[in-house]
């Protein structure tokens, strides 16, 4: 089983944050580097709670978007 967690910038509340189909892991931070460290933490305990399957492997995606003005 394989899970995988996105992480996104929210320009308009100037914080990153996760969400995920396949674990309920809802955090946010002020860094990418913090959002990771608290996944990295919170992530065994969301898969414990939800009895969901050890992971072999987890996958981070980044999507970071912004309006240039030209």
């Amino acid at each position: 089983m394989d899970y995988t967690i996105r992480l996104a910038w929210d320009a308009e509340a100037s914080v990153w944050y996760s969400y995920s189909d396949d674990v309920p892991i809802t955090l946010e931070a002020d860094t990418l580097d913090n959002l990771v460290k608290r996944v990295r933490e919170a992530l065994p305990e969301m898969i414990e709670l939800n009895h969901l399957s050890k992971p072999q492997n987890i996958y981070y995606l980044i999507h970071e978007s912004r309006e240039l003005a030209v």
